[in-house]
């Protein structure tokens, strides 16, 4: 491949619903740009973009894929992103290398949640967008209402380039409405120049109005023709078009399906034509390096592998590079194209153009690479914070190492996903944006790493506390003869209402009779003691410990002992001063569209939830503030998904602890009891 300068580059993500053919596209793409040989298909499970083994099975994209096409003297960089909104930390990822986003929507299907996203996530980077209406090949295809379904939901912005020839209701081919010409498809996608359909003529020209209108309002020399009444070239129309595709004014629809391969070169000129280009968006070799890492992979072979896009100058191979994020000096050896899961060795990547560097020791996801001389921190990626989380468990002992391994190596990769050791319930806890993705992660644990987990519901960390106070004496004596054992409390033990303090412990003796050297131990003993509470073994919080009284031995006397009186009033006067199970209480902030408000506030009140105000924010959206016990948020975000149709999100965070109810209480006491009398 030669090389390419800023103008020459088209850096466009294909985005949209899952299953919308985004993978397909692409693939056609690839085909015709004589990148591949063959046509790789999602069904038998050879694409180039697909090539994770979990992508194969499942038939479905779950990375984001870079695919360097040459086309008619440009190169297109296009990244196909997943749909699935599990993965939308790949497509962001994605929309962070690119200037344009080409919007890919079924024909059948029309716009769907996954649209609406991506469009949204677009709009945010500041991308110019065009959609290509795909799947026209399929039954129920329909052009002109999807095209009406994006001008109610998205207004005047959208403008066809093209018409949709229907015959017998399937798909016979398209009208170009720019060159006025139309085009025959046959089922191989095979295209001939046919006439324009007379049944068409009124359509066409009111299309093809409507384009020489929006290129017109694009550009003020063509502004000032068209009011003129002159006829607006070719290539002037063009000009129009692309300067509002820039601007954000314009949308250009296509049409076409990639299965057959039919309508893709089309699209593919469009990108050329009106997309823009790295130097359109300020892209200057001639300025100091400057590069944002947009991906990373984990290879358990190459190791970690670092995919950047060139903002301003160049990168060479065997260079030094400094990493403004980390503040430490990374050095460059190999750099490489990718397309797919292959690495073409390069010896340079130009300003505007996308590539990859292994084994970089200190960078990560977002980062800004520089020239050392010329420091300068790009904007990065804001990244959804994951919504789930489950607790790992290894199928076979002695994985535990191999198991922390390779999931912190796959958080490396996917910053949606985290891992973390929960010291208190000794949980190896993963997290993501869904169910489906952390069972993918799993499965990665699997292909990448050769280990197996077993996933569960996190251990919830329940505490105890006490609703009154109670006297407790704890005597500890051993004296049978020789040097002995003995320790005396009376300690009182009252509830820290409204208290931040998990523990306080007061030291009320008076005359001696618990000698000054021993409190400590008392102290010490008490603090060990709540660790594990008297009902179900949770950790004590919200308990003062008043130490009045006791009496001692002049030579059995010690500090262990004191520590075991301790622990035996500990037992006494904590069952004794109506012990409660706590649980933790979270704040959840649900946003969704109006129309599921009352689903949404239901199913909080069948959580045990609390509602405690309703806002309306950005987009004409809702959003509930409720509280919320843990443990019936572990599912939410799965149960979200399901009953917004994948348009409502949440974020929450630990807010206090509250008392259980008592029959749920004792439920979760008897399961304890059982768990400890297992162990």
């Amino acid at each position: 491949m030669k090389d390419y300068h800023a103008d020459e580059l088209r850096n466009v993500a294909l985005v949209g619903h899952g299953s919308d053919g985004k993978t397909t596209v692409a693939e056609a793409m690839l085909y015709l740009g004589k990148a591949t040989d063959r046509l790789g298909k999602v069904t038998e499970g050879n694409t180039v973009s697909d090539y994770d083994p979990e992508e194969i099975k499942r038939k479905i994209s779950l990375n984001t894929s870079v695919l360097p096409i040459e086309w008619h003297n440009c190169k297109l960089n296009i990244i196909d992103t997943p749909g699935y909104f599990d993965f939308v930390g790949e497509m962001l990822e994605g929309l962070r290398a690119v200037d344009g986003a080409m919007i890919v929507v079924s024909a059948v299907s029309g716009i769907e949640v996954g649209t609406e996203k991506a469009w949204d996530y677009a709009d945010q980077y500041g991308l110019s967008k065009m959609v290509f209406v795909n799947q026209m090949d399929r039954e129920n295809a329909d052009f002109d209402k999807t095209v009406s379904q994006l001008k109610d939901k998205y207004g005047t912005h959208i403008l066809p380039l093209q018409l949709a020839i229907m015959q017998n209701d399937r798909f016979a081919g398209f009208i170009d409405l720019i060159e006025l010409k139309a085009y025959a498809v046959d089922n191989n996608g095979q295209t001939k120049e046919i006439p324009i359909p007379p049944d068409m003529n009124d359509s066409v020209q009111e299309a093809r109005e409507a384009i020489i209108e929006s290129a017109a309002e694009g550009d003020e020399a063509l502004m000032e023709k068209f009011f003129d009444g002159q006829q607006l070239t070719i290539d002037e129309i063009k000009r129009g078009i692309k300067a509002g595709v820039l601007d954000g004014s314009v949308v250009p629809v296509l049409c076409g399906a990639g299965f057959i391969v039919a309508g893709i070169n089309y699209a593919m000129d469009a990108i050329i034509d009106y997309m823009p280009s790295p130097k359109d968006k300020g892209a200057d070799e001639n300025k100091p390096f400057s590069a944002v890492v947009f991906k990373t992979v984990a290879d358990p072979f190459v190791g970690k592998l670092s995919l950047f896009r060139v903002e301003s100058g160049r990168l060479t191979s065997d260079t030094a590079v400094y990493n403004s994020n980390q503040d430490k000096t990374e050095k460059v050896g190999q750099i490489y194209l990718m397309r797919g899961k292959k690495q073409v060795p390069v010896d340079a990547i130009n300003a505007g153009d996308i590539g990859a560097i292994a084994k970089l020791q200190y960078t990560v996801t977002g980062d800004t690479l520089c020239d050392p001389a010329h420091p300068v921190r790009l904007k990065g990626i804001d990244f959804p914070a994951p919504v789930i989380s489950k607790a790992v468990e290894p199928k076979s002992k002695g994985d535990e190492d191999k198991i922390s391994m390779g999931l912190h190596r796959l958080a490396e990769e996917d910053p949606t996903f985290t891992v973390e050791k929960n010291v208190e319930t000794g949980d190896m806890l993963i997290s993501g944006i869904g169910e489906l993705h952390l069972e993918i992660i799993t499965q990665k644990l699997h292909s990448k790493f050769g280990t197996d987990v077993i996933l569960r519901d996190p251990k919830i960390p329940y505490r105890e506390t006490i609703r009154k106070s109670a006297k407790a004496e704890g005597k500890h004596k051993k004296q049978t003869g020789g040097h002995g054992q003995y320790g005396h409390v009376w300690i009182e033990f009252q509830p820290l209402n409204d208290s931040s303090e998990t523990f306080v412990f007061e030291d009320k003796i008076v005359g001696g009779v618990v000698p000054r050297q021993y409190i400590p131990a008392v102290e010490k003993g008490l603090r060990e003691c709540i660790e594990h509470g008297v009902l179900a073994g949770y950790p004590l919080i919200g308990v003062k410990a008043i130490l009045y009284d006791g009496s001692y031995h002049p030579v059995d006397s010690s500090e262990m002992a004191f520590k075991v009186a301790a622990s035996l009033a500990y037992k006494k006067g904590i069952a004794e001063a109506d012990p409660v199970l706590l649980e933790p209480i979270m704040h959840v902030e649900v946003i969704v569209p109006e129309e599921y408000m009352g689903d949404i506030m239901g199913d909080i009140n069948k959580r045990r939830g609390r509602i405690l105000g309703m806002n309306q924010v950005e987009g004409g959206l809702q959003q509930i503030v409720a509280e919320v016990p843990m443990a019936e948020m572990f599912k939410y975000a799965t149960e979200l998904r399901s009953m917004t149709q994948a348009r409502g999100t949440f974020a929450m965070r630990f807010e206090r602890y509250e008392e259980v109810p008592s029959n749920i209480a004792a439920k979760i006491i008897e399961e304890a009891k059982r768990a400890q009398q297992e162990e």
